[in-house]
């Protein structure tokens, strides 16, 4: 097989004062941080949607990249150029795993036979190029979204028969991850919601929904997939009310439907800014859960309304992500590069570049998450502000030793509190400034 990403080298880590634009400047896989090497606490992937699919394609205008890897589009030479592109691609940049939906491994035929058939394929294609390497599979999920059949959504469709096509299809992806050694599966309900109460029956979809789930757990685990089913929250876009809206309601709703022993979150940053929090938010919201799973690893626009998928440049927010990692003791899946190169960037040495500012950022954001955690004062202010309640009522409030009457009777005698301690916003942002910049 001829070099597909020819004058492109192994990338190699060459620090913080390199002026190459093909290098590492701060992604060193076998550096030791807070215990384990750096390739350990990032288990990168690349989304085979994007990186191998995406062509800078807009409502506004078509293909500004060549992402025919020689072959002609459609076919499955085309979709084995792009496995031959993929591997090559990882082996450069040092990405030990993948991700992928269903058809953005093979063209989807009209009938799903035939769809399988490809897909079988494909797979063994994949499994020949896995042999003798270290790449594998973090992931897979079936696109139930961008087929006409699918505007109702899968799960929540109003058509019976949807719904057997969208199992179908689950079941199908479920055989391909376990097939490839998947550590996950993922459910991203792209079109799981509604436009209008008008004409949903939102219990009803629900019920459906969690149904759907609950059929994919247990045929997965009858055929020996042990890892994790995640969820990946999302609010909006392209439906205007999604289901998943947040990590808070997902974990509500797995919860309800008994779903959340085998359910963790997909934490993916757009998203989260898009239901109006904070990456790190959705982040804390999972682990306090027990329910951190995996990270879609992007950003989004703050000027843009809608899901831009940015490869990540915040160091701030990096860092903060990496530091809730780092507080739950790290993922069960890993960051998957859910993010495409902007439409004018459109050349192969572009999608190295990206995927090297990307890389490097969740690794400066590592290391300075260590950093602070080490430093010790964010940990130990939050350790003082709530000293309130490890002795007297406080104490006795937390172990739920204490009744309502009880309590109004100390705060009788009490009279009026004081004022609580203070926040300290502002000087605990200076203490991450200076661990950033110190």
């Amino acid at each position: 097989m001829s070099e597909i990403f020819k004058n492109i080298p192994v990338i190699p880590y060459e620090g913080p004062k390199s002026k190459n634009p093909l290098a590492f400047k701060y992604y060193d896989a076998d550096r030791i941080v807070a215990g384990k090497k750096m390739g350990e606490h990032l288990p990168f992937a690349m989304a085979w949607w994007h990186n191998l699919g995406a062509a800078g394609t807009d409502m506004f205008g078509r293909d500004t990249a060549d992402k025919s890897f020689g072959a002609e589009k459609g076919t499955m030479e085309h979709a084995k150029a792009k496995v031959d592109a993929g591997f090559e691609f990882m082996q450069k940049l040092g990405i030990k795993y993948f991700c992928f939906h269903d058809v953005d491994l093979v063209p989807e035929a009209d009938d799903i036979k035939e769809t399988n058939r490809r897909l079988d394929e494909i797979s063994d294609y994949i499994l020949e190029k896995m042999k003798g390497t270290d790449i594998k599979c973090l992931w897979g999920t079936a696109n139930m979204f961008s087929n006409p059949r699918f505007m109702n959504g899968a799960g929540s469709s109003n058509s019976a028969d949807v719904f057997c096509f969208a199992a179908a299809q689950a079941k199908k992806a479920i055989d391909l991850t376990v097939k490839l050694g998947g550590r996950g599966y993922v459910f991203w309900g792209g079109r799981e919601g509604y436009e209008t109460l008008l004409n949903t029956d939102v219990k009803f979809e629900q019920e459906n929904i969690a149904t759907l789930m609950r059929l994919a757990v247990d045929y997965g685990r009858s055929i020996g997939f042990t890892g994790d089913f995640y969820i990946e929250p999302k609010p909006k876009e392209p439906m205007k009310h999604q289901y998943d809206f947040d990590a808070a309601t997902a974990i509500g709703f797995l919860r309800q439907y008994g779903l959340d022993k085998d359910f963790k979150m997909n934490i993916e940053s757009n998203h989260a800014t898009l239901a109006g929090h904070t990456f790190q938010h959705d982040l804390r919201i999972s682990a306090i859960n027990g329910m951190l799973g995996s990270i879609d690893a992007n950003q989004g626009d703050m000027l843009l309304g809608w899901d831009t998928d940015e490869f990540p440049f915040n160091v701030y927010d990096a860092t903060m992500c990496m530091y809730e990692v780092l507080k739950a003791g790290g993922l069960t899946g890993g960051f998957n590069f859910d993010a495409k190169n902007r439409r004018p960037s459109y050349t192969m040495e572009d999608m190295f570049h990206a995927f090297i500012l990307g890389m490097d950022t969740f690794a400066l954001g590592l290391l300075k998450a260590a950093e602070l955690i080490e430093d010790g004062r964010v940990d130990q202010f939050v350790e003082e502000r709530y000293a309130s309640y490890k002795t007297g009522i406080g104490a006795k409030i937390r172990s739920g030793e204490t009744t309502l009457e009880e309590l109004a009777a100390y705060a009788d005698e009490l009279g009026a509190p004081e004022l609580p301690g203070s926040g300290r916003q502002e000087y605990l942002e200076s203490v991450v400034n200076s661990v950033m910049f110190g």
